[in-house]
């Protein structure tokens, strides 16, 4: 072969070379931003395989919040060949982009990664693909999802884009679920639950409330059953949920009130403790009681005097300050702090408020106090206390981690002869009292209605209450305790908005739905009449 022929072979290799190196060129660019023949010009990039966040479980294995992959889309600006396009486009699909700065991110070519949107459904990512815009890409991730939707969402909380926890006991056992080993097991029952938030979801459409919270809680253990809070939060959905959205409070422990009456049986309970008071001491109950410059009256008269018995049934505010006084302020003082009314409710969730007290102790404040009011606190701080009265005077601290091997820790609050004689006086309350409309046949329920002026800037506002029922049952052997707690209920024609009209029959529904799930056998009697000098009353005519 000759010089000339064998240049004229290297060169011909060489143009073919360079059109190899021009056509792998050409497929690859093709490969990530497609051509014009090619339908679908979308990158498709695989994240790299992590450990996926551990479950969340009700008390029997009842699934509450898992992890599953989910697209999420991107977007490479250097690729766009018309970023306006491009805008359109997804601003059509996703009408939320609009309001963001996307169209000037897609301008800007010295990009090759912008997020777009993150945790698409597999229908969403086909609708993208159907775009047929260039420069777009998927990542695959794994996003929380709750498979039970709005049920225990205030409990559960949720996680960000980035799958880190900020509210509940997401927020909680963060580390504990991104590690991904064991699931995180709740002492909630999901049937308990549902009866709870469903019961909440009723009084709010027959009541226009402005919010609610119940917690069901075992008074041996101090494990909560349920805790419920309305507006109900989904957090499937907690992207879409603006920061000061109502929902997102969890009022069973983020909001404190003043509970009223509910207190009454606390206040009977630290004088007889303290040997103040016996049983049947008889306080004159015919005229308001002077404290300070402020007179304290009862909505109605029904005798000339009466026990505790009777001031219990007959929610009494005159009796209830006879026997604050009693007791007196130191006394009173340290009950309330030993209770826990002082502080912040203490359980596995963030978020507990804590209480609105006065700065100080005095004669006024002791007299309120002594008939809820004066005094803020959660629902849950107040239902730990409350439930020493189940559990033989012994206060036991919540808790919302379901643990076998958990030591239980009481704190005696009071006797066990306090706790039943105090007991005794709620299930009267409820047999012939304002807590008439939470008896359910066969379950002997004991507690006491609560209403308080909502307070506001200045005073209390006369036209809007904080409506609530605590409760033990069953009396005889108390296992479990109730608090319902409804914010500003509405009074309709024929019915009013206290306690006794709302939060009491609210409550009296959950216990006749969540008894039976408990194993609480029923055992009938047959109910008292009432006794001499007693005013057999309709759930209407009580404003306590």
């Amino acid at each position: 072969m000759s010089e000339a022929s064998r240049d004229r072979t290297r060169l011909a290799g060489l143009v073919l070379c360079g059109l190899f190196v021009v056509m792998a060129g050409r497929s690859g660019y093709l490969a990530l931003s497609g051509g014009p023949d090619e339908g679908a010009r979308i990158v498709t990039t695989q994240a790299a395989p992590k450990v996926l966040r551990a479950e969340i479980l009700d008390r029997n294995g009842e699934l509450l919040a898992t992890s599953v992959e989910t697209s999420s889309l991107w977007v490479n600006p250097s690729l766009i060949w018309d970023p306006k396009e491009v805008h359109a486009g997804l601003v059509k699909m996703f009408p939320e982009l609009a309001s963001s700065n996307l169209k000037e991110r897609l301008s800007d070519t010295s990009k090759q990664f912008v997020w777009v949107k993150r945790g698409l459904t597999p229908r969403q990512r086909e609708a993208v693909m159907d775009l047929r815009l260039e420069g777009l890409g998927f990542r695959t991730e794994t996003r929380r999802a709750y498979p039970l939707g709005e049920l225990a969402g205030h409990v559960l909380g949720q996680v960000n884009v980035d799958g880190k926890g900020i509210a509940g006991i997401e927020r909680t056992f963060d580390e504990v679920l991104v590690a991904g080993k064991a699931p995180v097991r709740l002492t909630l029952d999901i049937e308990a639950q549902t009866a709870l938030e469903r019961e909440l979801a009723a009084a709010a459409a027959d009541f226009d409330m402005d919010g609610a919270a119940a917690i069901l809680m075992e008074t041996r253990t101090g494990e909560v059953l349920a805790m419920a809070s309305w507006p109900a939060f989904d957090p499937n959905r907690a992207a879409e949920i603006p920061a000061a959205d109502p929902s997102r409070l969890n009022r069973a422990i983020g909001a404190v009130y003043e509970l009223g009456s509910v207190f009454k049986p606390l206040t009977l309970a630290a004088a007889l403790e303290a040997g103040a008071v016996r049983p049947n001491d008889q306080f004159d109950i015919s005229a308001p009681v002077l404290v300070g410059r402020f007179e304290v009256k009862d909505t109605h008269k029904f005798a000339a005097s009466a026990n505790l018995t009777e001031i219990i049934v007959e929610s009494s505010n005159i009796g209830t300050v006879h026997v604050a006084r009693e007791l007196g302020v130191r006394r009173q003082g340290a009950f309330l702090k030993e209770a826990g009314l002082m502080q912040r409710a203490a359980i596995e969730l963030p978020g507990s408020e804590a209480p609105l007290v006065p700065a100080q102790l005095d004669e006024v404040t002791a007299a309120t106090i002594s008939y809820g009011h004066g005094i803020s606190v959660s629902p849950l701080a107040f239902l730990t206390a409350f439930s020493a009265l189940g559990n033989g005077g012994e206060m036991v601290a919540p808790t919302i981690v379901y643990d076998p091997q958990r030591k239980v820790e009481p704190v005696r609050l009071m006797s066990a002869i306090t706790a039943e004689i105090v007991t005794r006086m709620m299930r009267e309350s409820v047999i012939r009292g304002s807590g008439a409309s939470a008896e359910v046949a066969g379950y002997r329920v004991a507690g006491k209605t609560g209403t308080g002026e909502k307070p506001i800037a200045g005073g209390y506002d006369k036209n809007a209450n904080i409506s609530s029922f605590a409760a033990v049952f069953p009396e005889d052997g108390p296992q479990y305790a109730l608090i319902v707690t409804l914010d500003n209920p509405k009074a309709k024609a024929g019915r009013g908005a206290t306690a006794s009209a709302s939060a009491a029959p609210v409550a009296g529904r959950i216990i006749e739905r969540v008894a039976p799930l408990l194993g609480v056998t029923p055992r009938f009697e047959d109910v008292r009449p009432a006794r001499p000098g007693f005013t057999q009353r309709t759930p209407e005519r009580s404003a306590l």
